[in-house]
């Protein structure tokens, strides 16, 4: 099974967070593609996807909303899982963290198997007037490996369920329920 796992990072701690979780993916037998969403031009050939986009003023990631909205009738198509990356705090360690509401719509505009929010980074030197105000008094990484890898393997163990079926494999066609 070919998995994409993409994502809107602009500071690369979601795009550290992809790669755990396409790495964890690899490690349980699939084949992965790990990318910006800003590159991808299409997901043919993909069974399922994984969309990853960092938060921002409760706005998830420009190249994550627009990767979900240019593959709409795709992701429908496929089981697709999305996460944010965000507070900084380890409120996302202790507490599961809804999806802000501009990914709840696009949750719900693709049919999306599940999401999850992680916690998020920020660098000491971080760049940008807010960035580095926020820097000052809120630098740190929150981002939890244990927990990245828990989610993506429980995301395996759900593909495995979906996996072909020798029935089904002679038509080249997934069984997605």
């Amino acid at each position: 099974m070919r998995i994409l796992v993409c994502y809107g990072s602009k500071r690369g701690g979601t795009a550290g967070i992809a790669d755990i979780i396409a790495r964890t993916l690899a490690a349980r037998g699939f084949q992965v593609d790990l990318r910006p969403a800003a590159e991808i031009e299409s997901v043919d050939g993909y069974e399922a996807v994984v969309v990853g986009g960092a938060l921002y003023m409760s706005r998830w990631h420009r190249d994550a909303r627009r990767f979900v909205r240019r593959h709409t009738q795709e992701l429908r198509a496929r089981p697709v899982w999305l996460f944010s990356s965000g507070p900084l705090d380890d409120s996302a360690t202790w507490n599961e963290v809804p999806p802000v509401e501009q990914v709840q719509r696009l949750m719900a505009r693709i049919g999306a198997q599940g999401h999850i929010t992680f916690g998020g980074r920020l660098l000491p030197d971080a760049k940008g007037f807010i960035a580095s105000k926020m820097a000052s008094s809120l630098a740190g990484d929150w981002r939890d490996p244990r927990i990245i890898r828990a989610w993506a393997e429980g995301m395996a163990d759900g593909l495995r369920a979906f996996e072909r079926t020798p029935s089904h494999a002679a038509e080249d066609t997934p069984i997605w329920h």
